[in-house]
């Protein structure tokens, strides 16, 4: 299989969303959502971590920035998504869910 970087956004398909994540207070990973003008869906979750980074007021402590989701979809390809807890910018503020990496 060959790696490929992506790092774009991913569209989730509305209702989709996993129930016990969210009662957990993290995100739900969407069971399906639209890369590409193509809609995948979740078969397996691989792996799953979070990254943590320094507060940007310079408090020194560290708040959780990023959920990671490695996944096998239906499709065949595994992909790495992440869910950002903050947008990137006020214009791109709904793009929370990203397709990092897809293996062919």
């Amino acid at each position: 299989m060959a790696e490929e970087f992506v790092a774009e956004p991913i569209q989730p398909v509305a209702g989709t969303f996993d129930p016990a994540g969210m009662a957990r207070g993290e995100p739900g990973l969407p069971q399906r959502f639209i890369w590409r003008d193509t809609e995948y869906s979740v078969a397996s979750v691989l792996e799953v971590w979070k990254e943590d980074g320094p507060c940007h007021h310079g408090s020194g402590e560290k708040y959780l920035r990023k959920h990671w989701f490695r996944i096998l979809t239906d499709q065949g390809p595994r992909m790495t998504l992440w869910f950002e807890r903050q947008a990137r910018s006020k214009s791109r503020r709904k793009a929370r869910w990203w397709l990092y990496t897809i293996d062919y």
